[in-house]
């Protein structure tokens, strides 16, 4: 009786869950032992960002073909959401592939993130700029490819204030592309900007110029400030925000050991930030860290424990009790209970 009693007790709690749809097995510790693979649709990789949208259904994934994919659930799995690419009649060669050598007619969504008030995405594709797609997904439409007459060259990440509507992002080099990350690593490039879209006047304005690799972007919870990751330098930068027209100087947050890439805000207002290379440096292995909200000291990390599964960390995003990590290499997506 005792043990019947106690099924019944965990199917309801599953069932209750936010993430509901999730495997049971869906579970694990901090240092990620043990986990679960959100598996991939055959041929393509890279779930670079992850959103939920206003119901909480997802996540949401861009990957390498150029597409934005939809967790349903343990049975259905994937499903197509949007494309980026504008050059329809590629689907055949662009739907499945990995190749980086086709993303400039694919498309790479990088960032992406829903608009809570709208219920529009945004996406960030390397090649393509800013782009938004409706609630109901299918192809999405070019916001923006350029700013002061300089085109985007790698669009990166973003974020939404939902006041406003307006749209922060970063294009990481005025020189190199996605595919040419390596290369913009090397040679020291300090061309990155940070950026601003507003929905009302279709306007884009340049906030932050001479950026090394600005990567992930997020307003905090109180949207008073932005947090940018810039990368080549390892540090985590804080751009206090007055109004809708000003904005400061940037001050150092925080200083980070690795390569710091995407940054998500949590419920509280402290700030998951993912660390993209150099793992096993030390004993703890890490490949995310939560830094506190007012202060950046760290508060939490998530440790690969020297296993394959969260190689190339590029964004964790807390949601309904779990971690879900993405990575612009590995073809899964890894949930951990949080």
């Amino acid at each position: 009786m005792k043990n019947s009693l106690l099924i019944i007790f965990f199917f309801l709690a599953l069932m209750l869950s936010p993430s509901f749809g999730l495997p049971s097995n869906a579970g694990g510790s901090r240092k990620g032992n043990h986990h679960l693979k959100l598996q991939l649709p055959a041929g393509v990789v890279g779930p670079e960002s992850l959103a939920f949208d206003c119901n909480g259904e997802g996540p949401y994934a861009g990957v390498s073909d150029g597409r934005i994919l939809k967790w349903q659930d343990s049975k259905l799995g994937w499903t197509e959401f949007a494309t980026t690419t504008p050059f329809r009649r590629l689907r055949r060669i662009c739907d499945g592939t990995s190749s980086t050598i086709l993303e400039p007619l694919c498309g790479r969504p990088l960032g992406i993130k829903f608009n809570p008030v709208t219920c529009d995405l945004y996406i960030a594709d390397a090649y393509f700029g800013l782009m938004v797609v409706g609630r109901n997904g299918g192809p999405a439409k070019q916001l923006a490819s350029s700013a002061e007459r300089i085109p985007f060259r790698f669009t990166n990440a973003l974020d939404i204030d939902p006041n406003t509507g307006v749209v922060y992002f970063t294009d990481s080099s005025m020189y190199f592309q996605r595919r040419q990350y390596p290369m913009l690593i090397e040679s020291g490039d300090r061309s990155g900007r940070l950026l601003k879209y507003d929905p009302r006047n279709k306007q884009v304005t340049v906030l932050r110029r001479g950026l090394a690799f600005p990567n992930g972007v997020t307003l905090s919870k109180d949207k008073s400030f932005l947090l940018v990751a810039e990368s080549d330098s390892r540090r985590i930068l804080r751009f206090w925000v007055e109004g809708e027209s000003v904005i400061y100087s940037p001050q150092p947050f925080a200083q980070v050991a690795q390569f710091p890439d995407n940054i998500e805000t949590d419920r509280n207002g402290d700030f998951w930030v993912a660390l993209n290379t150099k793992r096993g440096n030390d004993k703890t292995d890490l490949v995310a860290v939560k830094l506190d909200g007012s202060n950046g000291n760290v508060l939490d990390v998530l440790e690969g424990n020297k296993q394959n599964a969260l190689d190339s960390v590029s964004e964790v995003e807390e949601h309904g009790g779990y971690l879900y990590a993405g990575s612009p290499v590995q073809p899964y997506v890894v949930v951990i209970k949080a």
